[in-house]
Order: C-alpha cells, then sequence, then structure tokens
C-alpha cells in the first residue's frame, strides 16, 4: 500500500488545500495530513482546532489520516511509513520556496522524496494567509474556503459579512 504524507499548517484549509487532498488520493492508497505545530508562525486556530476540521472535511474520504505533529518532517515521515511528500505549487514563489526543503529532505531520508503537485490556476491566488487576512478585514472568503472551515471560522470569530 502507497503511503503520501501532506504536511501543512492549514491555518485554515482552503478549496486549494482540498483539491490538493482529493487528487494525491487518486495517487497514493493512504494519505496522512500532517497538521503542523508551525513556532514561526501565529495561527488562527490551535493545533487541535485544525485537525477537527480536517477531520470533519475528510471523514468521507477513505484512505485518509489526520495527525498533528512536531519536529522535521523527515521524522514524521519515518513515523508514518510513507513512501513520498506531497506539495502542493501555486507559482515558482512557491516553487523557490519547496525545492530546497525537499532537497534537504531527501538528503536526510530518501523516503521523503518530494512529489509537487501543481496547483488548479482557479485556486492559485488561495493561501491561508490571504484568508487570514480577509477575516481580519472582513473580507468575503466564501469562495475560499470549504463550508465546514467558514462556519467553523464564523462561529469563532463572530465573522459575517
Amino acid at each position: 500500500m502507497a503511503t503520501a504524507v501532506f504536511p501543512g499548517s492549514f491555518d485554515p484549509v482552503t478549496i486549494g488545500h482540498m483539491d490538493l487532498i482529493k487528487r494525491a488520493l487518486a495517487i497514493f492508497d493512504k494519505l496522512v495530513i500532517g497538521v503542523l505545530a508551525n513556532s514561526a508562525k501565529n495561527p488562527f486556530f490551535t493545533e487541535e482546532e485544525r485537525v477537527y476540521m480536517l477531520k470533519e472535511l475528510t471523514k468521507d474520504m477513505p484512505g485518509t489520516e489526520v495527525i498533528q505533529f512536531n519536529g522535521l518532517l523527515v521524522d514524521f515521515v519515518k513515523e508514518t511509513k510513507a513512501d513520498a511528500v506531497i506539495r502542493g505549487i501555486r507559482n515558482s514563489i512557491d516553487f523557490e520556496y519547496e525545492l530546497p526543503l525537499a532537497q534537504a529532505n531527501y538528503k536526510l531520508d530518501y523516503k521523503a522524496d518530494t512529489i509537487f503537485l501543481a496547483t488548479l490556476p482557479e485556486h492559485s491566488y488561495i493561501s491561508s494567509s490571504a484568508v487570514r487576512e480577509l477575516v481580519r478585514y472582513k473580507g468575503d472568503i466564501k469562495g475560499f474556503v470549504p463550508d465546514v472551515v467558514y462556519q467553523f471560522i464564523v462561529q469563532k470569530f463572530d465573522y459575517m459579512i
């Protein structure tokens, strides 16, 4: 059974993330969605909230597992016995950021080989940071996040436009 890891902060989950999850499941038998506790970011949501949202979004998707993790990605790949890492690429800036990380991960452990999936053009402008900014200023996020995430944002931030 081929397994991939899809790591990220998912703060919050976007429709772009969900598209990548569906596409990765078409390639791999199992997809472990790793919710990273990134100390360099000031998150909108706790790790527990992000895991909860992803579990809700993937509950009808056989082959998915959502796990919160800390530390090195290569250690998470070993822990989950994954065969590859999935990363989405929206543009050349993402590629320039992701490529050295993928190369370093492979150098540390060849099982942490990265597969880049190009984001669909209609999702290329969507990012979690853009969603957070829109929420801060009461912008319309309905086309950026799944309904489950939208409802969670409405409840947590008293968000309505």
